[in-house]
């Protein structure tokens, strides 16, 4: 039984309740007299509060669960005694003269208390009640505890799930939902849909998820049968093949690469679909093509035309489908700490703004753009 273990097991699981170090080796080395570490709820985020205490103060600091495990490790070569105390079991530390750990294992004692330092979200698909896809997909325990390892998967699935439902609110669902979902992937989102809409709106839909990877296809159809999700199924294919004769309601597409996602843009509009929901990732067309003179400055540095280059090309996808009838919000997809592609394109069926097509031309006009994939893509499709 080794201790690493222990404590890896415990910090992906969420199994940590509370851990006690005292007595240091050295005295004269270590002013710390007393260590306590327990899990509290922080932005969100599952973090290990570090209480440490000398012979007059006490002192807090927070650790990421990713660095937990070693600044644990480090503490037990620091003192002479440690408990932890877990779900499953109590652990009790004892440090010999000659630097020899044993560890004895005890039934456990103490039950879970996450504190917090915010207030609780209400998250639509809520902490600590089993979730059956997010349990069958590694994110939940079967008892509906969120593992820390994936806590932001979790906050990921959450907030698409507030943008989806911010858009439907505005509109008259129908019983019969149907959404295609382009680049599924390994499908965490593509899951959380069909649960939003037939678990929590109760809602009969269907849903294709859509995906260029065989494995991940058939890993994905086995899921929803074993879940029994009987109106999703998973089909392997490219974006710019894929047709349907069906009334899509919806299209997602997160993450589907470079001009796969204006692809996916125009499938959208020429299937008069009412909402879109999209994510580009890595925007590499503009990256040869825009051109200003009296941005020059700026555009000289790779670095900076990259990024500047990914603003411009998500900046005239919205004015496209404004051109097309649409209303287009760029919103925050999930914190810039997490991923660099953070802006999710959520368009609406509207009415077309008058304004809209001269905006889009002088758009292009400023960048210097011509015979762009878009629209050469929309006049095939015609």
């Amino acid at each position: 039984m080794e201790l690493i273990n222990i404590i890896e097991e415990n910090v992906a699981n969420t199994g940590i309740i509370y851990v006690v170090f005292a007595t240091p080796l050295n005295k004269a080395e270590n002013k710390y007299k007393k260590i306590t570490i327990k899990p509290i709820s922080s932005e969100d985020k599952i973090v290990y509060q570090l209480e440490k205490f000398t012979d007059k103060q006490a002192f807090h600091e927070n650790i990421a669960s990713d660095a937990i495990t070693e600044r644990i490790m480090d503490l037990a070569n620091l003192y002479k005694n440690a408990n932890i105390f877990t779900v499953d079991a109590d652990y009790q530390l004892l440090v010999s003269k000659k630097g020899n750990m044993r560890i004895v294992k005890l039934a456990p004692t103490k039950a879970m208390s996450v504190g917090s330092h915010n207030k609780a979200k209400n998250y639509i698909i809520p902490e600590n009640t089993p979730c059956d896809f997010l349990i069958e997909l590694g994110v939940m325990n079967k008892d509906g505890k969120v593992l820390a390892k994936k806590y932001d998967k979790f906050k990921q699935i959450n907030r698409f799930l507030e943008i989806v439902d911010d858009a439907v609110g505005k509109i008259d669902l129908k019983n019969d939902y149907k959404i295609i979902d382009f680049g599924c992937g390994k499908a965490y989102l593509t899951f959380a849909l069909y649960h939003y809409f037939y678990k929590i709106k109760k809602l009969n839909v269907q849903i294709v998820g859509l995906d260029l990877k065989t494995e991940v296809i058939e890993f994905c159809n086995d899921v929803a049968k074993k879940l029994n999700y009987s109106q999703l199924r998973f089909e392997n294919g490219d974006i710019k093949d894929y047709n349907t004769n069906l009334d899509i309601d919806m299209v997602v597409t997160l993450h589907a690469c470079d001009n796969a996602t204006d692809a996916a843009l125009v499938k959208a509009v020429k299937w008069n679909t009412n909402i879109i929901l999209s994510v580009p990732c890595c925007q590499h067309e503009f990256f040869n093509k825009i051109e200003n003179d009296n941005l020059e400055p700026m555009l000289k540095h790779g670095l900076i035309k990259e990024r500047l280059s990914s603003l411009v090309t998500d900046s005239l996808r919205s004015l496209f489908l404004e051109t097309k009838g649409y209303k287009v919000q760029l919103v925050e997809f999930v914190d810039m700490e997490h991923t660099p592609k953070n802006i999710l394109i959520r368009a609406v069926k509207s009415n077309i703004r008058e304004e809209s097509i001269k905006e889009y031309k002088d758009f292009k006009k400023f960048w210097k753009l011509d015979d762009i994939f878009i629209e050469k893509y929309f006049n095939k499709c015609e």
